[in-house]
């Protein structure tokens, strides 16, 4: 197996930093606020105009084009459209298969937010508020959502997988992330009590997620676990009989790196990518397959400043004083060195997955935005900062 894939994220899992137009005319920083400040009306119009508008078919034969075969698709927790005031987005999972399948490319699954966040991120739905592990009832009710998606599409020609939950967050990332500051809650009450994750949590829910999903999978699906920011802490875990099948999914960035001390510099990076990227991975990959979910081009280096481990205008950033940009030409060796050695780390497992597809981004009107369209796949391979065929 190997995987050459692209996330399609801000797709059916919202994501402020990524289309900040839709959030426009309120203060709503993550997808739990937004309909509380829009008239029901304006929310759903402007939702349904963005998920018929961001990613369509021509996006498969895109994707497919450049040389990828898989993609990975965010899903929200209310993606059945029984969690009101949420809309839900079947449907659009239904078409990508559709899609996926014309073209030749498989799709995982991945359940991106819980009921009350499982990370605190805004990429978990709800910013500064970590407590769905605390209640029983939302877990089960994400086992449930599980369950209807495995009978779903567990047969379906283009499924690769399922994750049961994106990024859960455990005690070292959220110190080192310091999320309750990252992300300050809205509604101090909610956020009570809020914390991270444990490994024990994870791994019965992790079991438990597989007990429900596996036996409706057809023999060549897969049930794909998120380390948790862990890479080396599941080998005991994987190694139950139970388990047949499954993939752990490691999200490694360059902006992560430089929280655990990477120097900013395109030396450091490489290095960082070649000693610590490509030989916990290979580690990893002689017990059990291994994918990069998530990972990009994005750095502080071509930044020029430092962006706090990839921190933006809306984290309160101010990058209107930046001088110290990488030029274009420069930008363009350094990008396309650190494509080619990720691509060759991803190769030590079983392959990877770009964030993002895309993104809508004035990255060049708006000053704030300068130098964030490494994110954007499409952008890279248009500059020639990404390889065509991966």
């Amino acid at each position: 197996m190997e995987i050459r894939g692209v996330n399609l994220g801000n797709w059916l899992v919202l994501e402020k930093w990524m289309s900040p137009a839709l959030f426009e005319g309120t203060t709503a920083e993550d997808e739990y606020y937004l309909p509380t400040q829009l008239s029901p009306e304006v929310y759903e119009a402007r939702i349904k105009m963005h998920r018929s508008e961001y990613i369509t078919e021509r996006d498969f034969a895109t994707i497919r084009r450049i040389g990828l075969n898989s993609v990975r698709i965010p899903v929200p927790y209310f993606i059945f459209g029984d969690r009101p005031p949420f809309i839900g987005c079947i449907r659009e999972l239904d078409k990508a298969f559709s899609w996926a399948e014309k073209y030749g490319l498989s799709i995982l699954i991945d359940l991106h937010t819980a009921p009350m966040s499982q990370n605190g991120f805004d990429n978990g739905g709800l910013s500064g508020v970590c407590r769905w592990s605390q209640l029983p009832e939302e877990v089960e009710f994400v086992l449930n959502v599980l369950e209807k998606l495995a009978q779903r599409y567990g047969h379906r020609k283009g499924l690769l997988g399922i994750t049961p939950i994106n990024e859960p967050a455990t005690e070292p990332m959220w110190s080192m992330m310091k999320v309750p500051e990252r992300y300050p809650a809205v509604d101090p009450q909610l956020a009570e009590g809020t914390a991270p994750n444990t490994m024990e949590f994870l791994k019965k829910f992790y079991r438990d997620a597989y007990d429900r999903i596996h036996p409706y999978l057809a023999a060549d699906k897969y049930v794909i676990f998120h380390d948790a920011f862990r890479l080396k802490d599941w080998r005991t875990f994987l190694e139950e009989s139970r388990f047949e099948n499954v993939i752990l999914d490691t999200h490694q960035y360059l902006m992560m790196a430089e929280m655990m001390g990477c120097p900013q510099t395109p030396d450091g990076y490489l290095d960082y990518i070649r000693n610590v990227f490509a030989r916990d991975i290979e580690e990893v990959q002689q017990y059990v397959d291994v994918i990069c979910g998530e990972w990009c081009l994005f750095n502080s280096c071509a930044v020029g400043m430092d962006t706090r481990g990839g921190q933006s205008v809306l984290n309160g950033v101010d990058f209107s004083g930046n001088t110290n940009a990488m030029d274009q030409d420069a930008k363009k060796q350094l990008y396309r060195q650190l494509a080619e050695a990720q691509l060759k780390a991803w190769k030590q497992g079983a392959g990877y997955y770009y964030w993002s597809y895309k993104l809508l981004l004035d990255t060049v009107n708006e000053p704030e935005w300068a130098n964030w369209d490494s994110w954007d796949l499409g952008k890279c391979v248009d500059e020639g900062w990404f390889p065509i065929g991966g």
